[in-house]
């Protein structure tokens, strides 16, 4: 790995600021908009209209619901400065239609990646997917009512990723 690439990574992929407990949205366009707020508020990304606009074209071309009340809404852009992923844990009572076939997301992360970095966008969704797949880690981020422990699962869960 050259220091190039470890310059890259000097950020974790989530940190608390990028988390929304109780969110409640209107739709999934709502929910994606409030995330990449999230992920502007941060630095992460420079455009955050035109990023939004990306997310919600991205979601157009093929739902992105996993099973088990997750919705992975994501892109990659040139308004992207580094790979960054936000948060959402609706309020209790809501959830959100991300065209999962067992139903609605109570759980929504929002994935954005640089434009260059397609390999990498394809590797973070497949590592966060497999832990997602996973009933216990649903469940602990659902339960964990505090963005620092939210955010630390979301980091640990991709520490095996190239970073």
């Amino acid at each position: 790995m050259t220091d190039l690439s470890l310059a890259r990574y000097d950020a974790e992929l989530t940190t608390p600021e990028m988390v929304i407990l109780e969110m409640e949205a209107k739709d999934k366009e709502d929910a994606a908009a409030q995330l990449a707020a999230k992920l502007y508020q941060a630095g992460r990304i420079s455009n955050l209209e035109a990023f939004t606009e990306l997310v919600n074209a991205r979601e157009h071309q093929m739902a992105t619901g996993l099973p088990g009340g997750v919705g992975m809404p994501h892109a990659r852009s040139e308004y992207v400065s580094q790979t960054s992923i936000a948060v959402g844990v609706t309020k209790y009572g809501h959830s959100l239609d991300f065209g999962a076939v067992d139903g609605p997301a109570t759980l929504i992360l929002l994935i954005a990646t640089p434009a260059s970095s397609y390999s990498e966008h394809l590797e973070v969704l497949a590592t966060l997917a497999r832990s997602l797949f996973k009933e216990n880690f649903r469940e602990s981020l659902r339960r964990a009512h505090d963005p620092e422990v939210i955010a630390e699962l979301i980091n640990s869960s991709l520490v095996f990723f190239d970073h």
